[in-house]
């Protein structure tokens, strides 16, 4: 029996619709004047241009600040060109303003606030999904055979209706659900289940036969003939517009598919879509979640036991962190090799968390009773190896934090990583080591931590004063700075001109000449102490190396 269909459903969904489809909290109701009854027709994002209506839709108002002017332009606009509600942004701890709130309910207007964690696409993503979920109606026996059952529901009555196996597939090929397997099951079938996805062995081989390619690109279902042990099978596409979702997968299970299972697998991708957003959209939201709760740790920011609970780590265990940090004037292969060194991580420390960030990858790693106190040092050294192994790589510098009593104290043993990492840097500027050393814990580096705190101390002092070395500085900076590097090779080899000049790859004769003339033009006194030390903060505070 071939399922009827039905017409697309409506193009809006209520208010209440969204929110009760918002199991992952993108958006939090402030208040609703009108009910959570109404209509929501669309969105409109941000300023559209003055002329266009906004009669029931939601407005995000992206681009705006969370501060009071901004949120109560926004929700009087939006009421007075017939929206239905506002959405306004919550971020680093500030909440819409009270007045905001105010104002929505004189103008008759609903508010809602998008989680700290989200960001608008999220926003959008949900609106979608939602519109979709009920658009798909009701009033043919799959859709009410389905109805509140999600996709287990769908696959077995879709399976019922075809006569055979169902198996829904995101498009990594994870089984996001499946029907019951008959004891005629084929191999392939019972592994996938069992793996949770598709062998990689099976997906080789559905792309070297070309239906891969085919399912990509088809707007209708597939056959595949029976080959073999492999049962008859017909496969079909779910896509939102032009957007692939996933795929459902029918297989003969010891009889053959019924003579319209085409037709049901057309009707039960048709159903799938809204499921399938809400997956994709769970998806990136708990990686957006994970990432806004691991950022807020190492800055300190934000309900720091909320922050742990989202990651499913205790409140009261040890922990480290290992930051890696590239170069961010070296491009080249820059996200190849971080991406490589964030899963080298997570693949090696099944509690690890990871943030990759810009220019750099921070791993906080928690520390087990008993376990090893070294542990980020040694994870330090495994990137290490990782990245000075990749081709062509620009150079990366890992800092290993020293190890905190609980993950509230997160952001302290990230400030002590990224503090190695700038030392490291700082020593391989100097040709302090022989050869580069590019990871380290805290205690390898200790002194020249030491003297980058005190360098930062000392800097508004530096660059609130004036006389000759200034001068000097200033001058020499604007005509490329060797001057300056002349002498922190000089100050550095602590007056040993000859050992100065070979790390500058200069005579002897021309680095003295260098000195002479700074003397005479700027009238630096070198053999007087004072001036040295002056000079030696100069110049590592310049950071012209």
């Amino acid at each position: 029996m071939t399922p009827g269909t039905t017409e697309d459903g409506p193009d809006h969904v209520t208010l209440r619709q969204i929110l009760a489809y918002d199991e992952d909290g993108v958006l939090r109701l402030l208040l609703a004047p009108a009910g959570q009854d109404i209509e929501v027709k669309g969105v409109i994002i941000g300023d559209e241009g003055a002329a266009r209506p906004h009669d029931g839709r939601i407005v995000l108002a992206a681009g705006l600040a969370p501060d009071l002017p901004d949120a109560l332009a926004a929700v009087r606009e939006a009421a007075r060109r017939g929206a239905a509600a506002v959405v306004l942004r919550e971020s680093d701890g500030t909440s819409v303003p009270a007045e905001a709130r105010a104002a929505a309910e004189d103008c008759g207007i609903a508010l809602l606030a998008r989680a700290e964690w989200a960001d608008w696409g999220d926003t959008i993503a949900l609106l979608r999904s939602a519109t979709a979920f009920a658009s798909v109606g009701r009033g043919d026996l799959m859709a009410d055979s389905t109805a509140g059952g999600g996709l287990a529901a769908l696959a077995t009555a879709t399976a019922r209706y075809c006569r055979g196996s169902i198996t829904v597939e995101d498009t990594q090929f994870r089984v996001l659900a499946h029907s019951a397997t008959g004891p005629d099951a084929d191999g392939v079938r019972r592994s996938t289940i069992l793996g949770g996805r598709v062998p990689d062995r099976r997906v080789a081989e559905l792309r070297r036969s070309g239906l891969l390619r085919a399912l990509w690109t088809s707007q209708d279902v597939i056959h595949r003939p029976a080959d073999g042990d492999s049962p008859e099978r017909l496969i079909v596409a779910v896509r939102s517009g032009g957007e692939m979702l996933g795929s459902l997968w029918a297989a003969a299970d010891g009889q053959r598919l019924s003579p319209d299972a085409a037709d049901v697998l057309r009707r039960a991708a048709v159903l799938a879509v809204p499921h399938l957003l809400r997956h994709r959209l769970r998806e990136s939201g708990t990686v957006r979640r994970e990432a806004h709760a691991l950022r807020g740790l190492l800055h300190g920011n934000g309900d720091l036991r909320a922050h742990l609970w989202s990651l499913g780590l205790p409140p009261d265990a040890p922990c480290a962190v290992v930051a890696a940090v590239q170069d961010p004037r070296e491009r080249q292969g820059s996200d190849r090799t971080l991406e490589a060194l964030a899963a080298q991580a997570t693949a090696s420390r099944s509690t690890a968390r990871v943030l990759r960030e810009q220019d750099q990858v921070a791993v906080l790693i928690p520390v087990n009773d008993g376990g090893d106190p070294r542990e980020a040092l040694v994870l330090a050294r495994e990137l290490d190896a990782l990245a000075s192994g990749i081709p062509d790589a620009a150079p990366v510098w890992i800092g290993a934090g020293q190890t905190v009593a609980s993950g509230l104290e997160a952001a302290l043993s990230y400030g002590n990583a990224l503090l190695v990492v700038r030392a490291l840097r700082d020593r391989e500027a100097r040709r302090r080591d022989a050869r580069p050393v590019r990871h380290a814990g805290p205690g390898d580096v200790g002194p020249t931590i030491d003297a980058l705190h005190m360098l930062d101390a000392v800097r508004p002092v530096w660059e609130s004063g004036s006389g000759p070395v200034h001068e000097l500085i200033r001058t020499d900076l604007a005509a490329g700075g060797d001057l300056v590097r002349s002498l922190a090779a000089y100050l550095e080899a602590a007056g040993d001109i000859p050992l100065a000049a070979r790390r500058l790859v200069l005579h002897p004769n021309t680095l003295r000449y260098r000195l002479r003339r700074a003397r005479e033009r700027f009238d630096i006194d070198l053999d007087d102490p004072d001036t040295r030390l002056v000079l030696a903060l100069a110049v590592r505070l310049t950071e012209v190396i």
